[in-house]
């Protein structure tokens, strides 16, 4: 019996080579995230649902939810505030060219990120400088002569 299949490539390498007739329904959605390339591991998507930083169609999710194609999905990590449609799934992480073919942001999101590098790039590195431990040498003689001390 000869079966038809579907090969998935990057870049002239075939990655993957599945039957037609396997149909995947849903996944997690902390693995999906995972594979989409929204944080570096697992646990830390799984994290960010614990802590209600994923919503799934508007409700709060939790890292064993289900995520299908169709759904759509609001993200808070680090790199920003995404809203994002879920295009295809998948098991296996890739390369963050397929990644970005998981998914497709809404045009209100990457207008809001937009703005926000914008404000974060205007601000300057004050806005998020802060003192990296114990002063230097240097430091300490600068904040005697301006206390009066010594």
């Amino acid at each position: 019996m000869n079966q038809s299949s579907v090969h998935i490539s990057y870049c002239g390498t075939i990655l993957l080579t599945a039957p037609y007739n396997i149909r995947m329904d849903g996944t997690r959605i902390d693995k999906w995230l995972w594979t989409a390339r929204f944080f570096k591991t697992r646990e830390l998507a799984s994290k960010a649902c614990e802590m209600g930083r994923i919503e799934s169609n508007g409700v709060r999710a939790k890292p064993a939810h289900e995520v299908r194609v169709g759904d759509g999905l609001r993200i808070k990590n680090e790199g920003g505030d995404w809203e994002v449609a879920v295009l295809a799934l998948s098991q296996q992480r890739g390369p963050s060219a397929i990644a970005q073919t998981l998914y497709r942001e809404t045009g209100a999101s990457i207008e809001l990120r937009r703005k926000a590098a914008e404000e974060r790039r205007l601000l300057g590195p004050i806005a998020g400088a802060q003192p990296s431990g114990r002063p230097t040498k240097r430091d300490r003689r600068l904040i005697h002569s301006f206390s009066g001390k010594r």
